[in-house]
């Protein structure tokens, strides 16, 4: 978390404790500081105050949207129409939306190429096919990076009359923020946020009703009043990140080139994702995937571990850990024994470019090593 997010935090918990839908002198102030972060995280996710709500967290406010914009649309149908890199919650919904169907491409399911990204046209022809309900798609991939082409699909959207959810859960306060999309969601944690602080914004118009009883909760979207300290503590995260996302960006490209640099030189390793060459606005600039072949990803994080370095492996879309990742199985790329790295915000990790050079320096030593356990050293 943020260090002045952090501080901000302990801060509330004199100030903002209490319950903001009360009537007394204590749940009025909650309330008026909840009003306050509400109003700088509407910016966050290109809303007005009035249209953005809190939930639990990123995962639990894309199954929240889903099924209030499927409901919505149930007359029109059932399907729902999504990219084969988006997280996993999203495909498993898709899928029990469409009756179990197994098929990806008969669940509305639009493969992507071998850098991650959906292909426009083909996302709009999907959304075009009787009985689609909702879309959904994500702005950025958080395994690989990858951007996808959000503009065009919110306008293909617009025109085939399906409400579009972007999840920019990996994105916010890395990127700038989509606009004009029907539905949008975060979570804080991607600007060194607090967890537990999910982003849900609805543009006025679309069509959003949750199935079943609804509370008065952030305009029916919640069953849980927001904890204010943490509220107001992601709110103080984006202030202080987006004011410096431009020059963080610029520092972590260059830091995940040197790592990608590094990977693609040790035999046998596949490095995913776009090519750096394709532009600043192709990736996320602080992630980076790559595989190791003959090694088991439970391996390389431990050996990582020892060295003091944290990475994970696996898939970043599921909360199942260590499960190959459908992300890399989609792309058509190696999905053994991969890495995934996540570099933090500047302010966060002051010795990050020492750390990233240390981290270079041990990465061929730790394959190396990792592969001379399971006999494999003939490369």
């Amino acid at each position: 978390m943020h260090p002045a997010a952090r501080e901000t935090l302990w801060a509330a918990l004199d100030d903002g404790w209490a319950d903001p839908t009360r009537l007394h002198s204590e749940s009025r102030r909650a309330r008026r500081l909840l009003d306050q972060a509400r109003e700088i995280l509407a910016v966050a996710v290109g809303v007005a105050p009035a249209d953005l709500s809190f939930l639990p967290g990123g995962t639990s406010a894309l199954l929240s949207a889903l099924d209030a914009l499927g409901h919505a649309r149930r007359r029109h149908g059932r399907s729902l129409v999504a990219s084969a890199v988006e997280a996993s919650a999203v495909l498993t919904w898709g899928q029990h939306a469409a009756g179990g169907e197994a098929d990806l491409a008969a669940a509305g399911i639009v493969p992507v190429d071998d850098v991650g990204r959906v292909d426009a046209e083909a996302f709009a022809t999907a959304m075009g096919r009787p009985g689609v309900a909702v879309a959904a798609l994500q702005h950025a991939n958080p395994e690989v990076g990858t951007v996808q082409p959000v503009d065009d699909c919110v306008r293909a959207a617009r025109e085939s009359g399906v409400p579009l959810l972007v999840d920019a859960t990996a994105s916010l306060g890395r990127l700038p923020t989509p606009r004009d999309t029907d539905v949008i969601v975060g979570d804080a944690t991607s600007f060194a946020g607090p967890t537990g602080v999910g982003l849900l914004g609805v543009r006025p118009g679309t069509r959003y009703l949750p199935p079943g009883p609804t509370s008065l909760l952030e305009r029916g979207r919640a069953t849980e009043t927001p904890w204010v300290p943490q509220v107001l503590a992601a709110a103080e995260a984006w202030r202080q990140v987006n004011h410096t996302r431009a020059a963080d960006a610029a520092a972590a490209r260059d830091l995940i080139a040197r790592i990608r640099a590094t990977a693609a030189a040790i035999p046998d390793v596949d490095v995913a994702g776009p090519d750096p060459t394709l532009g600043d606005d192709a990736s996320l600039p602080h992630v980076l995937t790559f595989s190791v072949l003959y090694v088991d990803g439970e391996r390389l994080v431990n050996a990582f571990d020892r060295h003091g370095f944290a990475v994970s492996s696996g898939s970043a879309c599921t909360a199942s850990v260590l499960e190959p990742s459908h992300v890399l199985a989609a792309m058509g790329r190696l999905t053994q024994g991969n890495v995934r790295i996540t570099l933090p915000v500047a302010a966060t990790a002051p010795d990050l470019s020492a750390d990233v050079a240390r981290f270079c320096a041990v990465l061929p030593e730790v394959v190396a090593q990792c592969r001379a356990e399971l006999g494999v050293t003939d490369l």
